[in-house]
């Protein structure tokens, strides 16, 4: 039993729900742990630092989210290519998929940690991020973006587990990881008081760890795929492929991340307290997300491991059970939120302001939850079968189109003498206005059925 669960999972087979809902649960649990990074780090330094320095990695989360977006577009490509190639059962193409993943890695960290830590406190200071905590925001980044390989390959090597249907090994190591990650942020920030440093420091370490545990993994898998020399020199056309399916999602989040940049930029002027309430809700709103996301990459493999073996009328059956699925979890969670808000904001600051205002922006975004559940179900069918060119679209209009517009626009038609920047709420307001219009958006675009005809040519 403990061998077969740990073991690659065939999703042609079996009611379509139950698939996917076996698939989705571990890998829930392992985007919660990887969610708790995050939180950790928050609640560290909330309560040991203080709340400017909770604003401090706050600020600095949407710049390092930009800089990473490269690897979310190669692990996007390889997951899709490995779920559709196992499908089909072609294992050279396989191993030259994940050979060529691997190689490409490597060549993309070099080229961020050449390209990238010039630019950090360049672009801090053209975001007009305050003063007192520009240089820990700065030290943040460098840390990070130094131990980058960690989270790439972590990334690329559990898209690849997934994309072959192991989403337990993934969640086992992450939450290795996320201990080895707490005792490490407790040591470096509250016993040898490193600051802010020694929570990016904390980080990179157990990202790295989960990284080595995934290429272990993946080396005694080799049942299905083979490892040599010779497949991990990338292939033209493989790089190709990768580059096809997978710079459609990392410019998707290469938009949403200079979209919150931008944002940011705009909340840098409400002062630190709206920073730092900021910080909270996303370490809330990252929890409220992981359903999505979870049901969201299970239906890409689920949908790319079925087109590959070229059975569309249970991708569609899976579309469906699955999307309704993720809708009820994202409904239970808006209520939780809803009925709980103030004591989960309470974990992370004993600031009666900063709690009461961190609620008030939660209540905003909680039912627009429900809405993201519709868009991430469906855009994982679409990128499974190939067509990540759609998901991109609407992200683009959602994004640039509808929530930075309308985000400087309500603060701007909401200026008085006493708010010389508007009311704050702009930015939770926006925000919920692109997630509902995106569900729409994708549904109609689902519906119409193109993705039907995007599948890799074998």
């Amino acid at each position: 039993m403990f061998k077969k669960l740990f073991a690659p999972t065939d999703m042609t087979l079996g009611p379509p729900w139950k698939s996917i809902l076996i698939f989705t649960l571990p890998m829930l649990l392992g985007n919660i742990a990887q969610q708790l990074y995050n939180t950790v780090d928050s609640i560290v330094v909330g309560h040991y630092i203080g709340d400017n320095a909770l604003a401090a990695v706050g600020s600095a989360s949407p710049v390092l989210n930009l800089l990473l977006v490269l690897f979310i577009g190669i692990s996007a490509g390889a997951g899709i290519m490995v779920s559709q190639y196992f499908g089909a059962q072609n294992r050279d193409a396989l191993s030259r998929t994940i050979g060529t993943c691997i190689t490409v890695t490597a060549i993309a960290c070099v080229l961020l940690a050449v390209v990238a830590l010039p630019l950090i406190r360049p672009l801090l200071e053209l975001l007009d991020t305050p003063a007192s905590i520009i240089d820990w925001c700065t030290d943040y980044l460098i840390i990070t973006v130094v131990g980058g390989i960690g989270v790439a390959y972590y990334n690329i090597l559990s898209g690849i587990l997934r994309g072959m249907g192991d989403s337990v090994s993934a969640l086992v190591y992450l939450l290795v990881a996320t201990v080895i990650n707490i005792v490490l942020d407790i040591f470096f920030v509250g016993v040898v008081q490193m600051g802010v440093p020694g929570v990016a420091l904390a980080t990179v370490i157990a990202q790295i760890v989960s990284s080595i545990l995934c290429l272990r993994r993946l080396m005694r898998m080799r049942e299905h795929f083979d490892f040599k020399l010779r497949y991990l020199i990338p292939s033209g056309h493989y790089v190709r492929t990768v580059v096809k399916l997978g710079l459609p999602s990392g410019l998707t989040q290469a938009i949403f991340s200079s979209a919150m940049i931008i944002v940011q930029s705009l909340t840098n002027q409400f002062g630190e307290v709206f920073i730092a309430a900021n910080v909270v809700v996303m370490r809330v709103d990252g929890f409220a997300m992981m359903p999505n996301f979870s049901f969201g990459t299970a239906m890409t493999t689920f949908t790319g491991q079925n087109v590959g073996a070229g059975k569309y009328d249970r991708a569609v059956t899976g579309a469906r059970q699955g999307t309704f699925m993720a809708v009820l979890c994202s409904t239970a969670i808006t209520g939780i939120i809803l009925l709980f808000g103030r004591p989960l904001m309470s974990v992370f600051t004993d600031t009666a302001e900063l709690i009461d205002l961190s609620y008030r922006l939660m209540t905003i975004l909680a039912v627009g939850y429900i809405a993201v559940a519709v868009t991430q179900s469906l855009s994982g069918v679409m990128r499974g079968a190939g067509d990540t060119m759609t998901p991109m679209w609407i992200s683009l209009i959602t994004t640039v189109a509808i929530r930075v517009p309308l985000a400087y626009g309500i603060s701007y038609l909401t200026r008085t003498p006493e708010l010389p920047y508007g009311q704050n709420i702009c930015i939770q307001i926006s925000l919920l206005a692109s997630w509902l219009i995106g569900a729409l958006l994708t549904f109609f675009f689902y519906r119409m059925g193109k993705w039907k005809t995007k599948a890799i040519k074998q």
